[in-house]
């Protein structure tokens, strides 16, 4: 992705504007976690001596969920500004924006987790383990009385789990440690998750060190992302882990642009690959960003065979061990259809036009596939040679997460890492418009709890506003991409 950002010496009002704003999300964020179980916040069933704390305030649903969509507006807003403004923001930014992210982080596992209620799925599959149950085939309904899957909310209670061995062992860990405090053990995994987002973060931090731009644009990207904190570290979700994986994988094989191929050690490439596989062994889907390693390495087919192997085997040790059926639900939850997703919209045009009786999610997979072609095609001809791995797989994990049929706001977290290593371009914009609107769409992401008069938060902006949104979006970024590019070829050298 070749640079494109518009940046200015001077300050300007967008440049004193972003961290204002960015600090006042994140301020907002711990405040919902801070008063403790309400619409946004599923309450823990557990000793209150144990964290995470609260001030058990019980505040109202409507404050709770407008404190939230204040918190999106505003670090939205806030990215946008920093992104459109680096140079303005001093060069002591970077170091700043990477501090206080991850003491906004290590704060967050402290709170109870908020926006979704997927952690009490992940608490129960742990509980599942530690008592003998397959959570690949189980659902918390399964466990009648447990203290731990009780806490599991509708629709979920019935679902096995969808995540990877890697995925199921830190929740049998945190089980193990929790026990029958849903409190102790949604706490282990948030100490793990945040571990995670910082890990990632300061290896970011580290990659991009020698270029002051390119750090200052990580750290916004990434680490003091006003909207990953909200929905990867407050949300508490699984993916965090997975794209640490990755990002490390990217980071340990990563060479200086003047080195050759070979400057890599061959231990440095079985690492990334160990890394690789660990990730997909957190979640499937992250397994896009192997590709980016596979394109770098086509010509050097012996050390392209020693990444894949050595990431092949650690995948399927871990998937030995969860069972050949961990795929089962893996398989029937990828052709599901988000509602915010603009294919919903075309689900509901085929169903008036050829007929209501089929759900055609088929056409859509394959519609989708091309939709995701014709992107990555598009932002691959804005590529200068040659395409490093971190790029091609940045290319294909953000023509996913605007293509894919299921999308939800965190899904996006993988691609703002991988962008964050690389060049900035308009990409940027387009990933944190994607990311705010899907944010706005799930406010939250959890049906109990939700006050009937804000029922439209769901029949009109998730199902709606938001699908339309990201339909123009996506027409935009394919738009600006290909003109981009045309310009580029067209320019004189």
């Amino acid at each position: 992705m070749t640079s494109q950002a518009r940046t200015e010496a001077g300050p300007g009002l967008a440049a004193r504007a972003a961290p204002v704003l960015i600090a006042g999300s994140v301020l907002l964020t711990i405040t919902i976690g801070l008063l403790g179980p309400s619409a946004m916040v599923p309450g823990l069933e557990g000793p209150g001596w144990q964290p995470p704390y609260s001030l058990d305030a019980r505040p109202s649903s409507h404050l709770v969920i407008a404190l939230g969509a204040l918190a999106v507006v505003l670090g939205g807003l806030g990215l946008l500004c920093g992104l459109r403004r680096t140079r303005a923001l001093g060069e002591g930014a970077a170091r700043a924006l990477v501090l206080g992210g991850c003491l906004a982080a290590a704060a967050l596992a402290f709170l109870p987790p908020s926006g979704s209620a997927d952690h009490l799925n992940y608490a129960a599959y742990g509980r599942m383990v530690t008592l003998g149950i397959d959570p690949y085939v189980s659902g918390a309904a399964d466990l009648p009385g447990d203290p731990v899957a009780a806490a599991v909310e509708a629709p979920w209670r019935e679902e096995p789990s969808v995540y990877g061995p890697v995925a199921t062992a830190v929740q049998a860990l945190a089980s193990w440690v929790g026990g029958d405090s849903v409190r102790l053990t949604i706490f282990v995994m948030a100490l793990v998750n945040a571990t995670a987002f910082i890990a990632a973060g300061l290896l970011l931090d580290r990659l991009t060190r020698d270029d002051p731009a390119l750090r200052l644009r990580a750290a916004l990207l990434w680490t003091a992302n006003p909207l990953l904190l909200y929905q990867l570290v407050a949300g508490l979700h699984v993916d965090t882990l997975a794209i640490a994986f990755m990002v490390a994988a990217l980071v340990v094989s990563a060479r200086g642009p003047s080195l050759p191929e070979a400057a890599v050690s061959r231990g440095r490439l079985a690492a990334s690959g160990a890394l690789l596989g660990l990730g997909v062994a957190v979640k499937l889907n992250v397994g896009l960003v192997a590709l980016g390693p596979a394109w770098e390495l086509r010509r050097r087919p012996r050390r392209l065979a020693l990444v894949a192997g050595v990431a092949l085997a650690v995948a399927a040790l871990g998937y030995l061990w969860a069972g050949t059926h961990a795929f089962d639900q893996v398989s029937r939850a990828g052709k599901a259809i988000s509602h915010a997703s603009f294919w919903k919209l075309v689900q509901g045009w085929l169903q008036a036009v050829v007929g209501e009786g089929s759900a055609y999610r088929g056409e859509i997979q394959v519609g989708a596939v091309v939709v995701m072609a014709l992107l990555a095609w598009a932002l691959f001809r804005l590529q200068p040679p040659p395409a490093h791995a971190a790029r091609v797989a940045a290319v294909l994990v953000v023509a996913y997460v605007f293509a894919t049929p299921y999308i939800l706001p965190w899904y996006d977290g993988l691609a703002f890492a991988l962008v964050a290593m690389v060049a900035a371009s308009r990409v940027d914009l387009f990933l944190t418009a994607h990311l705010t609107l899907l944010s706005l769409a799930y406010l939250p992401a959890r049906v109990d709890g939700q006050p009937a008069d804000l029922e439209w938060l769901r029949t009109v902006v998730r199902q709606q506003v938001v699908p339309w949104s990201l339909l123009a979006l996506t027409a935009g970024l394919a738009w600006w991409a290909w003109r981009a590019a045309a310009r580029a070829r067209t320019r004189p050298e």
